[in-house]
């Protein structure tokens, strides 16, 4: 499918219409608002805005999805850097060293390096979809049950760089996440397990209620204690400094912006993998390459880059496989799909021939949506930034009513408050006995797929379970990288030792 310049050329013309404007605006102010307020999330604000779109031309309808789509993502990353709350999954590994930042008063900074590595990682995914959607979900349509176990398997080796020095309680935190991922209807048989005859466990544990207790509830029990009985309170860090990296900064960055940016795009085809599982893998591969990964998880700004960078980058990835095949990349683009039926656009062949000027203009559109994010980032930022100054005794309240309310409005039900609180107390308790709640939650992500994958397994291979693993040549890729990032490691601790000992022979 060749691109047309005439035909980009018109759809440009098309997206200068006043109604476009005013929705890619209203879509990235929305997606940003959206995407900071802890439990809600890029699926939500395109669910609820799908019904809005009925009288409007398909390409304002779809220009505005896509960008409450590529900005909430996004905005999740404003509240992980200020006060530790993601305010969706994709920033969960945002908020390990973009906290850690604001804490020592470089959140400007911080809030700098998210939004341009997002609106970076962004375009580069606008970019593979511009040009390389054909060939990149013809790959991703290969990959079948073997396929989505051993990426869960990849993204499961992450837990260990998690823990911190700590490594026993990293995988037994990793073990917890994944004993939790076994909640529910059993994927085979239609059989509850572990529900203990409660009707809403039958679903599984939510994810987002979830990972809200753990990261917003659990923080603010902390700072809750640490605030009981204190007669002089420390006031909040003056955040001062500059917006932007230094230029030394950038040339560590550089590589690390490439990197994820490919992990993003190449996570994105794959369906159901998501921006959460991007970042944490886009995040472990940037600790892993780099010179001093003991910094990460205590401000380190490579880490921050690479969580940021790479779950932007899903945006456009997932979109391949959902304009080209069909095929959702994740939940926000499962929804969309539902906004081109809606429309009367049927996703393949006939949406880049019959319908062109809509698909690209959509393409064109998410490009745009992700410039005038970083612009809008950068604007408010300074303005943004002076939440980190409000006094946490009334901060808190606030963090805890944003997330009883969308940890309910998710499934309009009371049981997902009740879990978020639950898991409110399990990440308190954890923290302070040196467990790490991200490891649990990034279990949770891949227990799901890893169980899909390795039961389906079983029944594809008759019999033959590692045959049928080694017959199969994507198979064999993964399970070289899942070698490459247990060993890899091991092997840079022998070269740092190696070179330590030569240094000290000298």
């Amino acid at each position: 499918m060749q691109v047309d310049t005439t035909l980009l050329l018109s759809v440009l013309a098309q997206l200068a219409s006043p109604d476009v404007i005013l929705m890619l605006f209203v879509g990235v102010l929305g997606g940003i608002f959206l995407g900071a307020l802890p439990g809600l999330s890029a699926t939500m604000g395109i669910a609820l805005l799908i019904p809005v779109t009925f009288g409007m031309q398909p390409v304002a309808a779809m220009v505005l999805l896509a960008a409450i789509y590529a900005s909430a993502v996004y905005g999740g990353s404003i509240t992980a850097i200020l006060i530790h709350t993601p305010g969706t999954p994709a920033s969960a590994a945002t908020a390990m060293d973009g906290y850690q930042m604001t804490l020592r008063g470089e959140g400007l900074k911080a809030l700098g390096t998210s939004t341009i590595c997002s609106v970076i990682g962004g375009i580069v995914s606008v970019v593979a979809l511009l040009l390389l959607a054909p060939p990149l979900a013809q790959i991703s349509l290969r990959f079948s049950a073997p396929e989505y176990f051993l990426i869960a398997i990849f993204g499961l080796t992450i837990i260990g760089s998690l823990s911190s020095g700590a490594m026993v309680k990293g995988l037994s935190a990793g073990l917890l996440g994944l004993l939790i991922s076994l909640v529910g209807v059993d994927v085979m048989t239609a059989y509850p397990r572990f529900t203990f005859g409660v009707g809403e466990l039958e679903s599984g544990i939510s994810l987002i209620p979830a990972m809200i207790g753990l990261f917003s509830i659990s923080q603010v029990m902390i700072q809750a204690e640490k605030l009981h009985g204190a007669k002089d309170l420390t006031p909040a860090p003056e955040l001062v400094g500059h917006l932007f990296p230094s230029r030394a900064e950038w040339r560590r960055l550089r590589g690390t912006i490439s990197r994820s940016s490919i992990i993003g795009v190449l996570v994105g085809c794959l369906p159901g993998a998501g921006g959460d599982v991007a970042s944490w893998v886009a995040y472990n591969e940037a600790k892993r390459s780099s010179k001093n990964p003991e910094n990460y998880g205590k401000g380190e700004i490579e880490g921050l880059a690479a969580a940021e960078t790479a779950n932007n980058a899903v945006t456009g990835g997932a979109m391949i496989p959902l304009l080209t095949l069909g095929i959702p990349g994740s939940a926000a683009t499962a929804v969309m799909l539902g906004g081109l039926y809606i429309h009367g656009l049927q996703p393949g062949h006939e949406l880049f021939t019959v319908n062109a000027h809509i698909v690209y203009a959509i393409i064109v559109g998410l490009l745009l949506a992700n410039i005038l994010m970083g612009i809008v980032g950068l604007a408010l930022a300074k303005q943004v930034v002076k939440v980190a100054s409000v006094p946490f005794a009334i901060l808190a309240p606030i963090i805890v009513v944003l997330s009883v309310v969308g940890s309910y409005t998710i499934n309009n039900s009371m049981f997902d408050v009740y879990v978020m609180v639950a898991f409110g107390l399990l990440g308190y308790l954890m923290r302070k006995t040196g467990f790490a709640t991200a490891a649990i939650v990034l279990a949770m992500i891949l227990g799901a797929m890893a169980e899909i994958g390795f039961r389906q397994s079983l029944v594809m291979s008759k019999g033959n379970l590692l045959g049928y693993y080694f017959d199969r040549p994507f198979s064999l890729l993964i399970m070289g990288l899942i070698l490459l990032a247990l060993v890899s490691p091991l092997l840079i601790r022998w070269k740092r030792n190696r070179a330590q000992h030569a240094l000290s022979r000298s």
